[in-house]
C-alpha cells in the first residue's frame, strides 16, 4: 500500500481526508472537511479550503489556492499560483460598514473535472466549470465555462485550439482532429469536441 506523506510544517486538520500514497509538503494547509483522494500531491504553500474534493492522482503545485467549495476530478493538475475562487461578488465590509464574516455569503465553486490543467498563475472566477482534458494556459483569467479538450488563454480567457489527452495541440487532418503524440482522434461538431468511436 502506498505510503501517505504529511510534512512536519503542514497544517493538516484531524477532520480533512488524506487519501493512501498522497503526499502534503511543507508550509502547505489542508482544512477541515477536505478530501483527498489517493496519490495526490499538496505543494509548498498551496491551501486546499474547507471541504474542498480531490479526486485520485491530482497534483496541487506550490502557492496555489484552492478555495471551498471546489471540486477536482481525477487527474487534475493545478499550476504554481493558480486561484480558484469562490465569491461572485466580493467585499470585506457590508453596506452599513460593518466587517463580513463567513455567514454574510455564499460561496460559490469552480468544478475541474477529469484530467484537465490549470497554468501557473491563472485564475479561475467561480462559479465556472472547467471540461475534461482542457488546458488553461498560464496567467490565464477564466470567466466562464470551458469546453472539453479546450486550450484557452488570455483575459478574459478564450480558446485558441483543442487538446488530446496527452495537453499537445490537436492537428486538423480533414474533418477530424488528430493528436500528434498519440494519435487519437476527435470530431468536432457545433464549438464541441469529442473522440471518435472506432
Amino acid at each position: 500500500m502506498p505510503v501517505t506523506t504529511i510534512a512536519p510544517s503542514a497544517d493538516v486538520s484531524d477532520d480533512a481526508v488524506i487519501g493512501d500514497g498522497s503526499k502534503v509538503w511543507h508550509l502547505a494547509q489542508v482544512r477541515e472537511g477536505a478530501r483527498l483522494g489517493e496519490n495526490c500531491i499538496v505543494g509548498r504553500g498551496a491551501y486546499i479550503g474547507s471541504g474542498v474534493v480531490l479526486g485520485d492522482n491530482c497534483k496541487v503545485q506550490n502557492y496555489a489556492l484552492v478555495y471551498e467549495p471546489a471540486e477536482l476530478g481525477q487527474g487534475v493538475f493545478i499550476g504554481p499560483a493558480v486561484v480558484l475562487t469562490n465569491d461572485t461578488y466580493p467585499r470585506a465590509i457590508s453596506p452599513d460598514g460593518s466587517l463580513k464574516s463567513a455567514h454574510d455569503w455564499t460561496p460559490v465553486g469552480v468544478t475541474i473535472r477529469d484530467g484537465a490543467s490549470i497554468g501557473a498563475r491563472a485564475v479561475c472566477v467561480a462559479p465556472v466549470t472547467i471540461g475534461r482534458w482542457a488546458t488553461v494556459a498560464a496567467g490565464a483569467v477564466v470567466t466562464k465555462d470551458v469546453p472539453d479538450f479546450a486550450l484557452v488563454a488570455g483575459v478574459p480567457a478564450r480558446r485558441i485550439r483543442w487538446v488530446g489527452r496527452a495537453g499537445v495541440p490537436l492537428e486538423q487532418q480533414g474533418d477530424a482532429w488528430v493528436c500528434p503524440e498519440t494519435g487519437e482522434r476527435y470530431i468536432e461538431d457545433a464549438g464541441i469536441l469529442r473522440e471518435e468511436q472506432s
